[in-house]
């Protein structure tokens, strides 16, 4: 089975990787790479695709909003994401959101391609850390971690302020108001019981809910 894949990461050296692998493997007859999450959006509607592998961290839209949208814009399109995240904190949220599976990008070259081929057949790829992320999930509410009971957007304002990012920076990168981001971070911290910016910053570390080393890992 040969595929039209696309795949959407701001690494030149990544894609360029994944793109020989999956065309000297014969998985892929042709790699539409997109290096930002608006280019990944347009060049979904511009040819016929049969996968899309899609990182995380993209440098003008989340991953994950990426999704939502390819979802809307090609329903049928499967979508695997493709990530140095950890499982347990995105491969849920990716899943709600329409994905077909969560690649970790330290999984060896044959994984990767059972995982492309699975969702390229209309399955869903579930690795061992996906599932027990997947079983905790449907826990009691009351097991779940704080951060697990916050929206797409709150998690991501959560994040991001946790990197040191100010509420204009983030309107700026999600293209929303400062008010709404300031009302996201109301909501997030009275959810997680959190009184200001230091005990935020000192939980999403404590958790490792952003990569410390984001200029290789994303």
């Amino acid at each position: 089975m040969s595929l039209r894949i696309l795949l959407a990461d701001d690494h030149a050296i990544v894609r360029r990787g994944v793109s020989q692998l999956l065309l000297e493997r014969g998985i892929a007859s042709e790699v539409v790479e997109a290096d930002t999450g608006a280019q990944a959006i347009s060049l979904a509607g511009q040819c016929p695709l049969d996968v899309a592998l899609l990182d995380i961290s993209l440098p003008d839209v989340n991953g994950v909003d990426v999704l939502k949208r390819l979802k809307r814009q090609v329903p049928r399109l499967p979508v695997l994401m493709f990530s140095m995240y950890r499982e347990d904190q995105y491969a849920v949220r990716a899943l709600k959101a329409g994905a077909a599976g969560y690649l970790s990008k330290s999984a060896d070259p044959a994984l990767m391609i059972a995982a492309i081929q699975q969702v390229a057949a209309g399955r869903k790829y579930v690795s061992p850390a996906m599932a027990e992320a997947l079983a905790d999930y449907v826990s009691l509410d009351s097991e779940q971690m704080p951060h697990e009971k916050l929206s797409d957007r709150e998690f991501q304002t959560l994040c991001m302020l946790a990197s040191g990012k100010r509420l204009t920076d983030i309107a700026n990168a999600l293209s929303l108001s400062v008010k709404t981001v300031s009302v996201y971070r109301s909501r997030l911290l009275d959810k997680m019981k959190l009184a200001n910016n230091a005990e935020l910053t000192f939980y999403v570390m404590s958790n490792r809910l952003v990569d410390m080393n984001p200029a290789i890992a994303s």
